[in-house]
């Protein structure tokens, strides 16, 4: 089997002996047998941790669950800096999550969670912040400073969470260069490793602002002179 990995620009084709294996057992074959000088990120090889997250063929994928085929390109994730090989920098990703809160607010009371409270938010809670989304983002692309998906999607999970204390604070915090920059591709939905559809949160953020009193403001300017971009509560 040949696998072809992008290092520097340029195509390196490796042959490898493995068979029905994952994409990681190929790459650790290659830099134990072939090029110790191969550099890509692994952990815990159960799609837990999220840090092999790269791109076959033009798409994302985890290499701990990627199974290879003869031909595949390798590449690291888009959007982000490439340190070396497939090993990417994601300090400005995940510093992203800061911008949008995503986190909770403890009550100064404690509140119940029925089970049905629980399943509201279950899907975004797995959210491993492997960064696929935000490779396959195309406003990101162009927009460096977007919140983006997975961030995003984190501050929905506090949001609709029902003992968020500061619902008010976490849904100003993405307001710009947020919700309303995403033009709702679903790019972000069918890499998930985790079933998660960025695309749902971000829109169901958009409707609670509505609700909230804020307005996409590209439409702001309709209103007859009137500001519908700030909040009344």
């Amino acid at each position: 089997m040949t696998i072809n990995i992008m290092r520097n620009g340029e195509k390196v084709s490796y042959k490898v002996t493995e068979k029905d294996v994952t994409l990681l057992q190929v790459l650790n074959e290659i830099k134990t047998t072939q090029d110790r000088t191969l550099s890509f990120s692994s952990d815990c090889r159960s799609s837990v941790c999220g840090s092999c997250a790269m791109r076959v063929n033009g798409r994302e994928v985890l290499a701990c669950a990627y199974k290879p085929e003869s031909g595949d390109v390798i590449e690291p994730l888009r959007n982000v800096p490439v340190i070396r090989d497939l090993v990417v920098d994601m300090e400005k990703a995940l510093s992203f999550n800061k911008v949008a809160t995503t986190w909770a607010v403890s009550p100064e009371q404690l509140t119940r969670v029925s089970p049905e409270n629980a399943m509201i938010n279950e899907v975004q809670s797995d959210c491993i912040l492997c960064g696929a989304c935000y490779s396959a983002c195309p406003v990101y692309a162009v927009n460096p400073e977007f919140i983006g998906p997975f961030a995003l999607t984190r501050n929905w999970r506090y949001v609709s969470d029902v003992r968020e204390d500061d619902v008010a604070g976490k849904i100003a915090s993405v307001q710009n260069n947020g919700i309303w920059d995403c033009t709702l591709c679903g790019e972000c939905v069918p890499v998930c490793p985790q079933g998660i559809a960025p695309k749902t949160d971000i829109d169901m953020l958009r409707n609670k602002s509505n609700v909230m009193g804020y307005m996409d403001p590209k439409y702001a300017s309709f209103g007859g002179g009137l500001d519908f971009g700030a909040p009344s509560f």
